[in-house]
């Protein structure tokens, strides 16, 4: 097989880009496509009626991951999976996501036009709720497929969601429903970038060795509700300086001293919420990242010390609730070498990064091989009706997925190490 049969048709995968960003349009250009709603089921129903077009397998599972499948030679091997997802954030932008899955879907139609046998079948996958904004958790659909969570439970905690599965499963009848989990010989998953790295570097294709580690933390003081204008000083016990403490030494402490490490107090909230009247208790979250797990715990450990320390000198008590651990995942080098590989015979500049953010690659890459390629986004803006890629970044990782496609469904399973 040549390299130079296989192409990817540039307006093609534009316009298929245009009309999924159609698919729960915001005035402002943006996406409000949310997981299992009616615009996410349309979404799906589109792109099944497309694969369904072109003669390709389409099936769901338990957790409504959407699945493509174009046959290889010996469909008794693994496939190779590409993709990533279609729901979007309310007010999200057009590439998170659909970009990836899209590409993918590209990626299957340059085999076929070009007639091209691969040895192992390679499937599509339009993972379910990987954003999270409807539903909890993100990275729903991927979870369920690695093991890491059950749809029977998440359905038991939220009948919302639960009838929800249900009608996004319905929506497509002609889509067989399998068992959640089958067995992949690896995955790669394309993606805008979602920092700024790549577009001040000019660089077009970032190599995703891994996802930092992410902690989330919830602090609430809590001291004494009192009157404003009658309390002194030496009577206050007020969580609400407990915590301006808290924060500002952790910001002024944690970025500064490690530049990879992240921190981010996301939500306050406090009780009675009274303009007059001295909380009785304040709460808010941290968001702490970080690549390395020794380094996310000391972060830890220094964000408990700053708490405490700032309850005792104003009186309150501290607690902290750890909320979500999840460690540093380091991809597979065999995959991230083959897509090293593949941009240098494309003469395409590229280089290594970790990703800030989770993606569905995050979980995939505990049950087989899996890596992840950016392309760059304007202003490294995204989860905005703002975001942008440009027409020769998106054809660019798509040519460069093509190529990776092509040697992972011809060659062995690349090994996990």
């Amino acid at each position: 097989m040549s390299q130079e049969r296989l192409e990817v048709i540039a307006g093609r995968l534009l316009q298929s880009i245009s009309d999924f960003a159609a698919i729960g349009a915001t005035p402002a250009g943006g996406v409000n496509r949310q997981a299992l709603s009616i615009e996410d089921r349309t979404a799906r129903r589109l792109l099944a009626e497309r694969a369904l077009a072109r003669g390709f397998t389409v099936f769901q599972d338990d957790a409504a991951n959407l699945f493509i499948r174009r046959e290889g030679r010996d469909a008794t091997l693994a496939p190779l999976l590409i993709g990533s997802h279609l729901d979007s954030q309310p007010t999200g932008g057009r590439f998170d996501g659909a970009l990836g899955t899209l590409c993918a879907f590209e990626v299957l139609e340059a085999f076929s036009d070009a007639g091209v046998e691969t040895v192992r079948p390679i499937e599509i996958v339009a993972f379910t709720n990987e954003e999270g904004s409807r539903f909890s958790p993100g990275c729903m659909g991927s979870m369920a497929f690695c093991g890491a969570g059950r749809v029977e439970d998440w359905q038991a905690d939220d009948p919302v969601f639960a009838d929800e599965l249900k009608a996004t499963l319905q929506a497509l009848p002609e889509a067989e429903i399998r068992p959640t989990g089958h067995a992949i010989s690896a995955f790669i998953e394309l993606h805008i970038e979602q920092g700024p790295i790549l577009e001040r570097e000019n660089v077009p294709i970032g190599i995703v060795t891994g996802i930092q580690g992410t902690k989330w933390l919830e602090v609430t003081f809590s001291g004494e509700a009192a009157h404003a204008g009658t309390t002194p000083l030496a009577f206050r016990k007020d969580p609400m300086a407990a915590a301006a403490v808290a924060i500002a030494r952790m910001q002024e402490e944690i970025m500064p001293a490690d530049e990879e490490a992240r921190l981010t107090i996301g939500r306050i909230s406090t009780e009675p919420g009274s303009i007059n009247v001295i909380p009785g208790r304040v709460s808010f979250t941290i968001d702490i990242r970080h690549p390395d797990a020794a380094a996310l715990a000391a972060i830890e450990r220094r964000v408990k010390e700053q708490c405490h320390a700032a309850g005792r000198r104003w009186g309150c008590d501290a607690a902290i609730r750890l909320r979500v651990d999840m460690p540093p995942a380091r991809f597979a080098p065999s995959v991230t070498a083959v897509i090293a590989d593949t941009c240098r015979s494309l003469d395409i500049r590229s280089r290594t990064m970790v990703s800030g953010a989770f993606h569905d690659a995050l979980f995939v890459g505990r049950v087989a091989p899996s890596a992840m390629l950016f392309v760059p986004c304007r202003n490294g803006i995204s989860h905005n009706e703002a975001e942008f890629v440009s027409d020769e970044h998106i054809v660019t990782g798509a040519r460069v997925l093509l190529g990776v496609a092509q040697r992972l469904s011809q060659d062995q399973c690349p090994r996990s190490g």
